[in-house]
């Protein structure tokens, strides 16, 4: 399935946790360790597990988006130099109840690496924190050739 490059763990096979498990790493550990820091670290970190992880198609991307627990990816709007995706979960909806101000920049440097490596251009992408889910805006520049 999902074969990170230079790692022999076998992705392909599911294991499953709990709700809280996932949550208490994300909303309450990343949060503690990088404060301030978070949106950042996390921008890059994404970008980063994209190399780990490189994907060749928008359908792959997808994919990966629902294994990892990240939620359902799905475009909203294509247009010549960026796209725009509709991140869905159960778990985004329920965050959204809380207090905390989730961050979703993990997600958004996946989708700029992915898509950088896919059009071998400068790609970035942006969260847009909207009522019931999250877009991501991924843009790029042909003549930014990498």
């Amino acid at each position: 399935m999902f074969k990170k490059r230079t790692n022999s763990i076998d992705y392909s096979h599911e294991l499953e946790t709990t709700a809280f498990g996932y949550e208490f790493y994300r909303e309450i550990l990343i949060p503690e360790l990088l404060g301030s820091e978070q949106p950042a670290v996390l921008y890059w970190t994404g970008k980063e597990m994209a190399r780990q992880f490189p994907l060749s198609t928008r359908e792959e991307i997808e994919e990966f988006f629902q294994r990892a627990g990240w939620g359902r990816l799905s475009i909203v709007q294509e247009k010549k130099n960026e796209i725009t995706f509709d991140l869905h979960s159960e778990l985004i909806t329920e965050r959204k109840k809380t207090s905390r101000i989730p961050c979703y920049q993990l997600e958004a440097g996946f989708l700029a690496e992915q898509y950088q490596n896919m059009l071998h251009c400068i790609a970035e992408a942006y969260e847009i924190d909207k009522k019931n889910d999250i877009q991501f805006t991924v843009k790029w520049d042909p003549k930014d050739q990498i």
